[in-house]
């Protein structure tokens, strides 16, 4: 018998609070199955599982705050004998004739309705401004949960959209961002970063020209929605150089340097509102050009609506950090423990520089590496830099 414990999802999170099963006993699951979506402070995230089986008992009830590492749910294995019993029951339970307001404390009712939704649910529908009256809910005693939105937005159009007006605003974040609170746990995981790790720096100067020349000759015949942006070239430059240099791609933990089975960049981005995460590009050396650009654009909409996967979160073996389209031309980053390096990218400029002994305007990019001294040098360091320019320069082969 399996246990589904409480995840870490990151350095800065030491609890979470379970808003919603998935999943009911008796129900079967694979690896990477979503089967709960648990808020922290980087708001409501959904956790998937890492094994096959068949669920046996769930053993948190929604809106219960659980520390990192507590059994969660009991999962039966292949060839195990699963007899699913009863999820916990809830706190009261609701009639079945007159509707009233449920009186259970872990799901939120919202205003107007007589139902139970999740978290999630109402982020959800709020962001696509579908609205839930005529929804009909599958969680405990009715209760509307991520899927039954999810259901109803792949099915008919909303029943009663927010606004009549062409065009929504852009979504919020997800109900249960508590920016302080994030604020406060980010503040934390930088203090035992530099409390810690023995960080050096190095600084690059990278010629763009070529890179942005071939962007822009492979951008020509394509729609918006297809282009390439050159966040998507250093992403994947960065991801290759690792493979020639993973003493940067990994882990410190428990006195040792721990190597990356694959690399999974995480990539910094800023939350609407306040805040930062940095998920993960899996397998991010392996991936097109294209791919990476989907991967990019993919997670930037759901962070910035506030949805992202437990698994984006936990597995990143770098970070990347660029501040260049609010105009900085260089960053000095933070570790980001257990991690062991981080890159910073900046601006993409025009400088002079010199080219066959002659000064000339040229597209250049400061690219900057924090490492850890206990597991890399300086002239390593160096030379990763070196290859990450070196790989830009040949951009039809990324």
């Amino acid at each position: 018998m399996g246990l589904f414990k409480m995840p870490s999802l990151g350095a800065d999170m030491e609890a979470g609070k379970l808003t919603e099963w998935m999943v009911k006993p008796g129900d079967r699951v694979k690896r990477g199955d979503i089967v709960a979506v648990v808020e922290t402070q980087k708001g409501a995230i959904e956790i998937e599982v890492f094994q096959d089986g068949t669920v046996q008992s769930l053993l948190i009830e929604p809106g219960a705050t659980v520390p990192v590492g507590t059994p969660m749910a009991e999962i039966a294995g292949a060839g195990e004998a699963a007899t699913p019993t009863a999820a916990p029951p809830p706190a009261a339970p609701e009639p079945t004739t007159a509707p009233s307001p449920p009186v259970a404390p872990a799901p939120v009712v919202p205003a107007g309705a007589e139902r139970r939704v999740s978290p999630a649910a109402r982020a959800l529908a709020g962001e696509r401004g579908l609205d839930l009256t005529g929804i009909a809910g599958t969680g405990p005693e009715g209760a509307i949960v991520h899927a039954d939105i999810e259901a109803a937005l792949k099915g008919a159009a909303p029943t009663t959209p927010k606004q009549s007006a062409p065009k929504q605003p852009a979504p919020k974040p997800a109900a249960g961002f508590d920016f302080g609170a994030m604020r406060t746990a980010i503040a934390a995981a930088m203090a035992r970063s530099k409390r810690e790790i023995p960080h050096y720096y190095l600084e690059h100067s990278i010629d763009m020209t070529a890179a942005l020349a071939w962007l822009g000759r492979t951008n020509e015949s394509r729609p918006p929605a297809d282009r390439l942006l050159a966040g998507a070239m250093l992403i994947k430059a960065v991801a290759i150089a690792l493979k020639r240099f993973p003493e940067f791609n990994g882990f410190y933990e428990d006195g040792q340097f721990r190597p990356g089975e694959s690399v999974h960049l995480g990539v910094a981005i800023a939350i609407r509102g306040g805040g930062l995460v940095a998920p993960a590009i899996h397998d991010t050396d392996t991936l097109s050009l294209d791919d990476v650009m989907a991967a990019l654009r993919d997670l930037t909409a759901r962070v910035r609506a506030g949805r992202f996967r437990g698994s984006e979160l936990s597995d990143p073996t770098i970070t990347v950090s660029s501040l260049g389209e609010r105009g900085v031309e260089a960053l000095y980053a933070v570790i980001y423990p257990p991690q062991v390096a981080i890159i910073g990218m900046g601006s993409i400029v025009e400088r002079p520089w010199v080219v066959d002994g002659k000064v000339a305007p040229r597209a250049v990019v400061t690219a900057t590496l924090s490492a850890d001294h206990r597991v890399s040098d300086g002239h390593r360091g160096a030379l990763l830099l070196r290859k990450i320019d070196d790989l830009l320069q040949e951009p039809e082969a990324l």
